[in-house]
């Protein structure tokens, strides 16, 4: 007789975050963020996680573990997912085993998201010692509605030392059978691309807003029942030394400024045809409809040039860009930004990526040196060849593109090497009378990165303890600077090999970001 193994009982962990109702977001005097007295609710992507995570129990069995860090009162958001997983409210008739695990601590507070993805990992560590198997899956949400940064999730992977997939807005799960390990076969949104791609079970996944129907229940009182032995509260001190909070975050927040804006504010009513006309007025006035169509490589740019190169000793201060495939105008904006930093250091930019237009087309965009990027370009076969350039070249600041790809690699890339990493930033200085722009000994001239807040009403200075710092840039905020002659950079070559954790199947450029971020107006 043939004997079938029994079905695999999946293990999913569920991360949640407990973050300020949006419509109810203020600002202080001091022009930060104010929480104290704010609704706080179970964030928007952490909800498909949670509704996604007790899907795929109903479908395979096994147990769902809820994971939140943060003050007393986050206990609520694990309530909510618990009365939400055991059906509690007549509106979602589940019943899956499910538990949440609350890792409180004043040692926490201040936590950046390298000090958090730090916390989260080891209290898994944990959870997974006291099993003896590890979770099947990790599902978050792809960004929180107060940070914005979608760093945590590849952090918290590479921490795990698994591979990871964003942006999941379609998820089919095959555990592991017959010695066989699982695979998870996901559909992502990834801003102007969709990929299908393959992950080796274990692995992290973030959701995407449309992945499924999000666990929400209005009724307080429902809470109310969830049993209080349902959720375990985990302390600093059961996750080992640190360190922990503000104390373990290589990034800290400086002053913040009003951001600037130059919409015109008009809005169109009235007919449809009067709209249009008055449409094309105001993009011929702004001299939108002339613009050029040139692509990246023969575009002759706006602004200032790039500085010029120059030689320079081999320990001079070193400024490193992270090219994306198929992102040429991106690398293209972060040398040019990284050609001004360097100039006001006295030191180099180097190119690590893919070659785009060629050597001498990058040095014309303000590469000093080029380390040629070649083989496999999925995030989870760069992030290590990436992470490792680092710690051999010790750069002074490392620029990467903020978009799905970019994120991944970079946040990778700083788990790996505990540097601090600044997302989405909308600008660069060589930081000068900013408290954010000074080393430990007090000395200035750290990089200083403003990244948007509250909407992009306000920009925050980040600065990073760290040696090495990061930062991802959003696309289409940096100039393209006129080109400089070109030249014949020094150049090494070094091979990506696939380690098959993530295989891509198919990936479609469904809309053009760049047509939007270049754009000189928009209606």
């Amino acid at each position: 007789m043939v004997e079938v193994a029994p079905p695999h009982p999946l293990r999913v962990a569920a991360l949640v975050k407990q973050t300020p109702a949006f419509e109810a977001m203020t600002l202080g005097v001091d022009g930060r963020l104010v929480r104290d007295g704010l609704p706080l609710e179970l964030g928007a992507y952490c909800r498909r996680a949670v509704a996604e995570a007790v899907a795929l129990v109903e479908a395979h069995g096994g147990s769902v573990t809820v994971v939140t860090l943060g003050p007393p009162s986050a206990e609520d958001v694990l309530r909510e997912a618990i009365a939400f997983g055991r059906g509690l409210s007549p509106e979602f008739p589940h019943d899956v085993p499910i538990a949440g695990v609350h890792i409180t601590d004043p040692a926490f507070a201040g936590s950046d998201t390298l000090a958090t993805a730090r916390a989260l990992a080891a209290a898994i560590d944990l959870l997974e010692a006291e099993a003896g198997a590890p979770f099947d899956l990790v599902l978050g949400g792809r960004n929180s509605v107060d940070a914005d940064t979608g760093q945590v999730p590849p952090q918290l992977a590479q921490l795990l030392d698994r591979p990871f997939l964003t942006g999941v807005k379609v998820l089919a799960v095959h555990p592991p059978s017959g010695g066989a390990p699982g695979r998870a076969e996901a559909g992502c949104e990834l801003v102007d691309v969709w990929e299908d791609a393959t992950v080796t079970l274990p692995a992290v996944l973030s959701a995407a807003e449309r992945l499924i129907d999000p666990c929400k229940i209005k009724d307080r009182a429902v809470w109310a029942a969830v049993d209080p032995r349902s959720i375990r509260r985990v302390t600093a001190d059961e996750l080992g030394p640190g360190p922990w909070g503000a104390a373990g975050s290589p990034t800290e927040v400086g002053e913040v400024r009003t951001a600037p804006t130059a919409r015109t504010g008009v809005v169109l009513d009235g007919p449809v045809a009067d709209q249009v006309a008055r449409a094309v007025e105001l993009l011929l006035a702004r001299g939108a409809l002339g613009a050029s169509t040139a692509g990246a490589a023969d575009d002759p740019g706006t602004g200032a040039a790039v500085p010029p190169s120059r030689a320079l000793p081999d320990d001079a201060p070193v400024v490193a860009v992270i090219g994306e495939p198929d992102r040429a105008r991106a690398a293209r904006e972060l040398l040019g930004a990284a050609a001004v930093l360097a100039a006001d250091l006295g030191g180099a930019v180097v190119y690590l990526g893919p070659g785009h237009d060629g050597r001498a087309t990058l040095s014309s965009w303000g590469a000093d040196r080029i380390e040629l990027l070649e083989g496999s370009m999925v995030a989870d076969d760069v992030a290590p060849v990436v992470g490792a350039w680092i710690r051999s070249a010790r750069p002074w600041a490392v620029l990467v593109t903020s978009t799905s790809w970019g994120r991944e690699v970079a946040s990778r890339a700083a788990a790996l090497t505990g540097a601090g990493l600044t997302g989405d930033a909308v600008g660069l200085e060589v930081g000068r009378g900013l408290e954010v722009g000074r080393g430990p000994d007090g000395a200035e001239g750290r990089l200083v990165a403003w990244k948007p807040a509250f909407g992009g009403a306000m920009l925050a200075a980040i600065g990073c303890r760290s040696e090495i710092q990061m930062a991802t840039v959003r696309p289409g905020v940096l100039p393209c600077r006129a080109p400089r002659p070109a030249t014949d950079p020094p150049t090494r070559t070094h091979l990506v090999g696939a380690r098959g954790r993530v295989e891509v199947r198919a990936h479609t450029r469904e809309d053009d970001i760049d047509v939007l971020t270049h754009a000189t107006a928009v209606v």
